[in-house]
Order: structure tokens, then C-alpha cells, then sequence
């Protein structure tokens, strides 16, 4: 069941509600509805945190946070799924929602190379933010429904399977 493979990759719960940075929603996570692990509150999880995942922004656990105590989500899912833009994976889907960006705008792509600076993103970002913007906009969305809805397929299938094991075993032993 999805649920036993999802709580090996969920953070501790005390160590969410003891985050410095998400202490700004006081009480709120402490409802414990933030914390149950069924379909719902995990394909809600995956909507959000996929979706905050592609923002280019600092502190995307804040918002993934926030997002999911809007949506009844599974709080440390959707905090955890936004690790998955990570300082490896950053450049890599970062540079895919360029390419989706000028794509969508019909710009043509421009060649540069990418360094760690403030000056080179002060520089570069005055000249490549419609397309990337854009470009993370529409993969967070695109992700996050994908996400929801292949969440949603693969704890029904599991939970279907799992009935089927069961009756087998029922009418195996009479």
C-alpha cells in the first residue's frame, strides 16, 4: 500500500511543527488533520507540493506549507515533495522550463552560460524571466495535476489488489 512506502520518506512530524521558519502558522499545524495518510489528504499533497516544487523562489517549504493547510493536505508530504528541486536537480528543471517557456511564448532560445552569482542572476533574469516564469508555471501545474491524479490511480489500484489478495486467501482456506 502506498502508505507504508510513503511514511519511509515522510520527515517527523515534531520536527515540522519545531521549524523555525514554518512556526508563522502557530497552532495550525497542529490540526490533525494535517498529519492522517489516506488518499485524499496524500494526492493533496502532491498537487501542492509538485506545484511548489518548480517556483523559483526561497522558502518554498513555507508556501508548500501554507498550501496545504488550505487543502487539507498531508503537511509533511507536500513539504517533503518540494525537495525535489534540490540543489542537483535545480539547474536541470530549471533550464527545462526555459526551453517550455520560449517555447509557449514562441521566443527564440538564448545561449548562456549559468554561473552561481548574484550578478549573473541580477543580469541574466532581466532577459530570460517571461520564458522561464512561464515556463515553471505551466510544469507546476502540469506536475501537480499529474501528480494528484496518478496519486489518486495508484492508491485506488493498490487498495483494489489488495482485496483481491484478500478474498483469494478466503476462498483458499474454505
Amino acid at each position: 500500500m502506498p502508505r507504508k512506502f510513503l511514511k519511509k520518506f515522510m520527515p517527523d512530524p515534531h520536527e515540522i511543527k519545531n521549524n523555525k521558519t514554518l512556526r508563522i502558522f502557530g497552532t495550525l499545524l497542529h490540526s490533525p488533520n494535517l498529519w492522517h495518510m489516506n488518499r485524499r489528504s496524500v494526492a493533496r499533497a502532491f498537487l501542492v507540493g509538485l506545484f511548489f516544487a518548480w517556483w523559483p523562489v526561497p522558502l518554498q517549504m513555507v508556501l508548500a506549507a501554507g498550501g496545504a493547510i488550505l487543502m487539507r493536505a498531508n503537511l509533511p508530504l507536500s513539504v517533503a515533495l518540494v525537495w525535489i528541486t534540490n540543489p542537483v536537480t535545480m539547474p536541470i528543471m530549471f533550464y527545462f522550463a526555459y526551453v517550455v517557456g520560449t517555447w509557449m511564448i514562441g521566443v527564440p532560445e538564448m545561449q548562456f552560460e549559468i554561473e552561481l552569482s548574484f550578478d549573473w542572476l541580477k543580469n541574466e533574469m532581466v532577459v530570460i524571466w517571461k520564458p522561464f516564469l512561464t515556463g515553471c508555471f505551466v510544469l507546476g501545474i502540469i506536475s501537480s495535476l499529474a501528480g494528484y491524479f496518478g496519486m489518486n490511480w495508484v492508491w485506488c489500484r493498490s487498495v483494489r489488489m489488495k482485496r483481491k489478495q484478500s478474498q483469494r486467501k478466503q476462498n483458499q482456506c474454505k
